[in-house]
């Protein structure tokens, strides 16, 4: 599946204005600068090793207004990971079929994640291991041990109320909690603080087609706002 064979392919569906850029990241980082894209498909193949991954933590970082998907050649719990870990906000497998594809760039472009209940998996299941050790600037934890175990709840997606029967807490104290661990981690969702803590650096906060910036979900993953996970059904 060729980067000229993609933009033919996307270019014939009126809704998207596609770009294709020659297959070096300088170029690609050049586009982004000049033509500001809402949205990238990147590779994780390109180039050698981890050079994909990077690429997209450049975007990221140079054009944050730019949302990210990660081509990947197939769907491995390695693979995925680090492409969220990159700062990516889809991941579509080459083997799933094409018309899924424009599905999923509309998908990240309303500000949702995309990912297959198995790829999600993924991530949560990485969060299960040691890793919110991360949440630390300059040697010191960014969360209280109460928020850490907030943001645990989170990483298994649990919503408010069951929060609140786990910690023996109100509904209103977790909420409180929840708005005073997107301030320290710089994010406005819940999905985003699930990524923080895998990839412990804070992702930029999307901004919606309106200009404004997402607000805090009172549900995890079963809510549709304000960052949904659209969950893609897997072949059997």
């Amino acid at each position: 599946m060729s980067t000229q064979l993609l933009v033919e392919a996307l270019g014939r569906d009126p809704q998207f204005d596609m770009i294709e850029s020659a297959p070096n990241g300088a170029a690609i980082l050049q586009l982004l600068k000049r033509d500001k894209p809402q949205i990238a498909v990147v590779s994780a193949s390109f180039g050698d090793d981890h050079a994909g991954y990077d690429l997209v933590r450049e975007i990221r970082s140079q054009s944050p207004a730019t949302r990210v998907i990660v081509l990947l050649d197939a769907s491995e719990r390695a693979s995925v990971i680090e492409a969220f870990r990159a700062g990516a906000q889809g991941v579509f497998c080459r083997t799933e079929p094409f018309r899924l594809l424009a599905k999923c760039i509309q998908c990240v472009h309303q500000g949702q994640v995309w990912a297959s209940s198995g790829e999600l998996q993924y991530v949560i299941d990485a969060l299960a291991r040691p890793m919110f050790a991360k949440l630390q600037r300059n040697g010191k934890p960014l969360l209280s041990a109460r928020e850490t175990d907030v943001v645990r709840c989170l990483a298994e997606g649990l919503t408010n109320r069951e929060i609140s029967h786990r910690l023996k807490l109100t509904e209103h104290t977790v909420k409180n909690y929840l708005f005073r661990i997107f301030d320290k981690l710089g994010v406005s969702s819940r999905v985003e603080v699930v990524l923080y803590a895998l990839g412990g650096c804070a992702p930029r906060a999307p901004v919606a087609a309106n200009g404004r910036r997402s607000q805090p979900a009172t549900a995890p993953r079963r809510s549709a706002a304000p960052v949904p996970i659209t969950l893609r059904k897997t072949a059997t």
